[in-house]
C-alpha cells in the first residue's frame, strides 16, 4: 500500500472531528468569500448608483426631490406603482449632469455648453443636459447610506463569523492531527516490542530513535500543517472559481489555466524533492546512530584519544546532510514565492488582455463593481495557491519520513502474548539443535543434552563456543534452525515468546539498569512485586551488605544505566531482579565475571540456597565457580567435546583439564 493511502487511514478514526472542521473551513470560506460580493454590491448598487434610471413619483418616501419634482429609482419601484417621466445621472470628471433620455450606448464623455457628447469608436451621440449642483448631487446620494450601511454591517458581521469558525477549523484540525501523531507513536512503539532481538542486531539503536521521534515528528508537521493548509487552500480555491464563474466564465475559463500549470509544477517538484529527502532523512538517522555511539562510547574515545577521528566522522555525516539541505532550500526558493509571482503576472496579463480586448466590443460593458470584485477574488486565489507551493516541501519530507516509518512498522513481529502457564518444572532438554544468526553460518552444530529440574549446568569454552548462543536459544531470543528444545516435555516453540520467559530468570555479564530507583531496577515497576519481595531479594544475594552506606537505601536514585554504580553493585541489583521475579529457570551468562572476589563470596553463599527447587544455567570462564556443578558443557566450535562433573572431567584430562590447569596457573601441565 503507499505511503499517501496508509497515511490518510491514520484519519480514519478521528473523521468526525474531522468532518466537523471541514464543515466549519467551508462555512468561514464562504463568508470571507462573500466580502467581493458586498463591495461589489456597494459600488454598483450605490455608490455608482446614482447614474441608475431614476423615475417622477407621487410618493416621497425613499425619494429625492429634483426640480421641485421627487424621483425615485427605477428598482426601487414595486409592481403596483407607476413610473413617471425618466432622468439619467451621469458623472464626467468631476460633475455630474442630468438628462430626460437614456443612452444609446456608454463610452467615453464629455460636456460643453450644457451638451453631453458621448464617443465610443467611430460612433458619437449628443444630448441636451443639466449640470447638477452640489446641494442637489448631496440629495441623490444620501439615499444610498442606508443601503451601504446596512452591507457594511452585514460585511462584518461575515468577518466575524468567519474568524470563528476559522479558529473552530484550526482548533479541530490541529487537535485530531495530535491525536493521530500521537496513536502513530505508539503504534510505532508498539512494533519495536514485537521485533525479534535479531532486528537490533542488524540496526543501530540512534536509528530506531530516529524513526520514533524525528520521523514521526516530520509526519506530525503533515497532519498539522499541511494537510490543514491543503483542505483550507482547496475549499478557497473551489469558492473562488464559484465566485469567478458567477461573475464572468470567460474570465474563470482563462483562470483555470493556472490548474494545470500548477499541477505540472507539483510533478517537478517531487520528483527533485523526494531524492533530496530520502538522503537528508537517511542522514539524520546516521547522525542520531554515531551520536549514540558516541555518547555510550565516550570513556573508550577519551581513553584512546579518538575525538578528532570521531569529529571527522560526524562532520563527513554533517556535511553530507548540509549539502542536501541546501539543495532542497534551492529548489523550495525556486518554486514558492517565485512560482506563485511568476503565474500572478500570467493571470494578470491575461486579465488585461482580456478586457482590452472586450473594451472594443460595445455590448460587452463590465461594470466598475464587478471589475473590483473580479480582481479581489483573483488575488485571494493566489493566497491557497501560494499556500500549497509552500507546503511542497512539508509534504514530501513527511511521505519520506512516512515511507522509513511504515518500513519499520511492516517488518515481521510477534505479538505480545498476555497468555500464561503455571510454573515450570524445570526439565529442559535440547534434542540435536543447530543454530545460526546467518543463514548457512552455524555457531551451533548438534547440540543435545537434558538438564533436569533443580539441575545446576554450566557452559564452559573458549570465547565464540557458544555458549551464549545456547542461551539466547533457550529464552527465545531466537529460534533454532534444526532440533527442537523442550521445557517439561514440550517444544518452546509452541509456546508464545513471552510466556516462555515468564518462569525464567537472566542475569547478563554487562547488566543493564533504567532510571529510577535501587528497588524499581529490581521490581522492573510489576504491581505483583512487592516492597517485601524486593528487600528479601535484595537481602538474598548479599546486597544490604553493599548498599549500607547509601543514603536513601534501596530508595537511591540510579540514573540510565546505572552509571554511577559500581560494577559489582549493578550485577548485584540484577541479580536480585531475576530472583525477586522467582523464576523456576535461572540463567547466568557470565554473571560472576565483573564481580570482585568478596562479592562473588556473597553471591555463591546466596546460590546455595537460592538454585534449589531451580534449574540454573552457568557461563562462566571463571572455572572455580562451577566445581560443584551438576553437570558441565564444554563447547568447542559449537559442538559439545566434552561433559559430566567437575570431577570426571578433571579424571578424563581432556579440555576441560587444560583450561582448569591454565587458570591455575600450571602451564608445565598443558605445554
Amino acid at each position: 500500500m503507499k505511503t499517501g493511502r496508509r497515511l490518510i487511514q491514520y484519519t480514519y478514526d478521528y473523521k468526525k472531528i474531522i468532518l466537523a472542521a471541514l464543515i466549519m473551513l467551508t462555512i468561514a470560506a464562504a463568508t470571507d468569500l462573500a466580502g467581493p460580493f458586498i463591495a461589489k454590491n456597494i459600488i454598483d448598487n450605490h455608490i455608482l448608483g446614482i447614474e441608475s434610471q431614476w423615475h417622477e413619483t407621487n410618493s416621497e418616501k425613499n425619494t429625492v426631490q429634483f426640480q421641485g419634482k421627487h424621483y425615485k429609482k427605477a428598482q426601487n419601484f414595486t409592481s403596483n406603482e407607476q413610473k413617471g417621466e425618466q432622468i439619467r445621472i451621469l458623472q464626467i470628471g468631476a460633475k455630474f449632469v442630468a438628462l430626460n433620455e437614456n443612452l444609446e450606448f456608454d463610452g467615453k464623455r464629455s460636456f460643453e455648453d450644457g451638451v453631453l457628447t458621448v464617443q465610443k469608436g467611430t460612433e458619437k451621440a449628443q444630448y441636451s443636459a443639466k449640470v447638477l449642483t452640489g446641494a442637489e448631487v448631496k440629495g441623490f446620494y444620501q439615499l444610498e447610506i442606508p443601503g451601504i450601511a446596512k452591507l457594511l454591517v452585514l460585511y462584518f458581521g461575515l468577518i466575524v463569523v468567519s474568524a470563528i469558525f476559522q479558529y473552530g477549523q484550526r482548533y479541530l484540525l490541529q487537535k485530531s492531527a495530535n491525536r493521530i501523531i500521537q496513536k502513530m507513536r505508539e503504534d510505532v512503539y508498539g512494533q519495536i516490542q514485537r521485533l525479534s532481538i535479531q532486528y537490533f542486531d542488524n540496526l543501530p539503536a540512534g536509528k530506531v530513535v530516529a524513526r520514533v521521534t524525528n520521523d514521526t515528528e516530520a509526519i506530525r508537521e503533515l497532519y498539522v500543517t499541511v494537510l490543514s493548509t491543503f483542505f483550507t487552500s482547496a475549499i478557497y480555491i473551489v469558492g473562488i472559481y464559484a465566485a469567478l464563474f458567477f461573475l464572468n466564465v470567460k474570465l474563470a475559463m482563462i483562470c483555470l489555466l493556472l490548474l494545470p500549470i500548477l499541477y505540472a509544477w507539483m510533478v517537478l517538484y517531487r520528483k527533485f524533492a523526494s531524492k533530496y529527502n530520502h538522503v537528508i532523512r537517511a542522514r539524520i538517522s546516521d547522525i542520531n546512530a554515531i551520536i549514540n555511539e558516541s555518547i555510550g562510547g565516550m570513556s573508550i574515545i577519551q581513553a584512546f584519544r579518538r575525538e578528532k577521528e570521531t569529529e571527522k566522522d560526524f562532520e563527513k555525516l554533517n556535511n553530507e546532510h548540509f549539502t542536501f539541505q541546501n539543495k532542497l532550500l534551492s529548489l523550495n526558493a525556486l518554486t514558492s514565492h517565485n512560482l506563485v509571482g511568476v503565474l500572478r503576472n500570467l493571470v494578470f496579463v491575461a486579465f488585461i488582455w482580456y478586457f482590452g480586448s472586450e473594451s472594443l466590443n460595445l455590448s460587452a460593458v463590465i461594470s466598475l463593481g464587478m471589475l473590483y470584485a473580479f480582481v479581489d477574488y483573483v488575488n485571494r486565489l493566489f493566497q491557497p495557491v501560494q499556500g500549497i507551493v509552500n507546503q511542497l516541501a512539508n509534504l514530501e519530507q513527511a511521505l519520506v519520513a512516512g515511507e522509513r516509518v511504515f518500513k519499520l512498522m511492516d517488518e515481521q513481529g510477534e505479538n505480545v502474548s498476555s497468555k500464561r502457564v503455571e510454573r515450570f518444572q524445570g526439565n529442559v532438554k535440547f534434542k540435536n539443535v543447530s543454530f545460526g544468526y546467518k543463514e548457512g553460518e552455524h555457531v551451533l552444530r548438534n547440540i543435545d543434552f537434558e538438564a533436569d529440574k533443580g539441575q545446576t549446568v554450566a557452559l564452559v569454552g573458549h570465547t565464540g563456543s557458544g555458549k551464549s548462543s545456547i542461551m539466547n536459544l533457550l529464552f527465545r531470543f531466537y529460534d533454532c534452525q534444526e532440533g527442537e528444545i523442550e521445557i517439561d516435555g514440550q517444544d518452546i516453540k509452541q509456546i508464545p515468546r513471552q510466556t516462555v520467559r515468564d518462569h525464567m530468570g537472566i542475569v547478563l555479564q554487562d547488566p543493564y539498569l533504567f532510571t529510577g530507583t535501587l528497588a524499581s531496577n529490581v521490581s522492573l515497576n510489576d504491581p505483583s512485586i512487592t516492597r517485601e519481595v524486593v528487600e528479601k531479594a535484595l537481602k538474598d544475594v548479599g546486597a544490604d551488605k553493599v548498599f549500607t552506606n547509601l543514603e536513601n537505601g534501596y530508595d537511591e536514585s540510579v540514573i540510565e544505566k546505572g552509571s554511577t554504580l559500581s560494577s559489582g553493585q549493578r550485577q548485584l541489583i540484577s541479580f536480585a531482579r531475576a530472583l525477586a521475579f522467582n523464576p523456576a529457570i535461572l540463567i547466568l551468562d557470565e554473571a560472576t565475571s565483573s564481580i570482585d572476589t568478596e562479592t562473588e563470596a556473597i553471591i555463591q553463599n546466596a546460590l546455595d540456597v537460592l538454585k534449589k527447587g531451580r534449574t540454573t544455567f552457568i557461563i562462566a570462564h571463571r572455572l572455580s565457580t562451577i566445581r560443584h556443578a551438576d553437570q558441565i558443557l564444554v563447547l568447542d566450535r559449537g559442538k559439545i567435546v566434552e561433559r559430566g562433573s567437575h570431577e570426571d572431567l578433571m579424571k578424563l584430562k581432556g579440555k576441560y583439564y587444560q583450561m582448569y590447569q591454565l587458570q591455575k596457573g600450571n602451564t608445565k601441565l598443558v605445554m
